[in-house]
């Protein structure tokens, strides 16, 4: 979509625009001339402010909908508006604080992981969504324990000090010394690898029957890599929380549109893909509307920034979906902060 330069536009226009645009987003509904020309925002009649916003309309920057004499803006000039005109509100120090002491909680990953999406949905009032770490964890040690006669609980403990449990199922015959010599064989194997590097190594040895290890324990590493990878491809790409708050009062009269967004967000795989868009770029994307696919219909905006750990690496994206009404000036850097600090809680 491509909107017109803003130098195009005459500084009334402009500025006409800028009030109609804000005035949208911050109620969802149109704007009209008498309520520019009573606010005393514009210096201007009533009739002088029509012109203009008929000349906006003309150029395909607003929209007249026609429940109403109002304008609204159109997906291109949203686009225009948060590229050119936008003055974004950074977070407050008590804002930040907040962020800051809900990511630093101790506790697994996934709970953080949970927490922020959670977080960008209060803050934003529409849905926040999280597209879990891409990257796999050195590991330092894997510990085998037997828990009865068919089950063995598998404690992976990364080099960043994060830990993992597995139950692995396993035959009866295959407890005792074997149980032993699989643990030690797979903590030599696996200690400084990842576990995808691991496994690749491990398979390869037990295929060509370099390994000192007898039937049951081969049998048990191999039962053990094919949990780990089941686990890995089971796991959630991505985190929702705040559905509810896409059903707001404003879209009471476009239930459609929001059972067509609740929908889409339903299909996991696909909002990875389009948040995988923002990855790739290492930047913060902004998607309005048709300007994606996956959401055209239900004319949705996605506010998108990639998280990286303390070395710089981008791990995951996190990001905010809702109406176009979107309060961009607010949410862009709230989603930055929570992605910067995110990343500080990650390690």
């Amino acid at each position: 979509m491509n909107s017109p330069p803003l130098t195009d536009l005459s500084d009334r226009a402009r500025e006409i625009f800028r009030l109609v645009v804000e005035g949208y987003l911050d109620s969802g509904v149109p704007v009209g001339s008498k309520a520019l020309a009573g606010e005393g925002k514009v210096n201007l009649s009533p009739a002088s402010i029509r012109s203009v916003l008929a000349e906006l309309e003309q150029r395909g920057l607003l929209a007249a909908p026609h429940t109403s004499a109002g304008r609204m803006p159109t997906e291109t000039g949203l686009r225009l508006f948060v590229d050119a005109m936008m003055q974004v509100a950074e977070p407050t120090r008590e804002e930040r604080a907040a962020i800051e002491q809900r990511l630093s909680d101790p506790g697994p990953i996934e709970r953080a992981l949970e927490e922020t999406s959670a977080l960008l949905s209060d803050l934003s009032g529409a849905a926040g969504m999280v597209m879990v770490p891409t990257r796999e964890p050195r590991l330092a040690q894997v510990s085998l324990t037997a828990l009865d006669a068919n089950r063995v609980l598998a404690v992976l403990v990364g080099e960043d000090g994060h830990i993992e449990n597995r139950i692995i199922s396993l035959p009866a015959e295959a407890l005792g010394t074997s149980l032993e010599q699989a643990s030690n064989y797979l903590t030599t194997r696996t200690t400084g690898r990842t576990l995808g590097e691991a496994a690749v190594l491990i398979e390869q040895e037990i295929a060509t029957g370099k390994t000192a290890l007898d039937e049951a324990s081969s049998d048990l590493v191999a039962r053990g890599l094919a949990t780990w990878s089941e686990d890995a491809a089971k796991r959630p790409v991505l985190i929702v929380r705040g559905q509810a708050n896409l059903l707001d009062e404003t879209a009471l009269g476009d239930i459609e549109r929001v059972r067509s967004l609740l929908d889409d967000l339903e299909s996991k795989q696909s909002v990875a893909g389009l948040l995988e868009r923002a990855r790739r770029a290492e930047a913060m994307r902004i998607f309005i509307g048709s300007e994606n696919r996956l959401f055209s219909l239900s004319g949705s905006s996605v506010i998108a920034s990639p998280y990286r750990d303390r070395e710089g690496k981008v791990v995951g994206v996190l990001g905010v979906i809702g109406p176009t009404r979107l309060n961009y000036a607010r949410v862009v850097p709230m989603v930055d902060f929570t992605a910067r600090s995110l990343g500080k809680r990650i390690g």
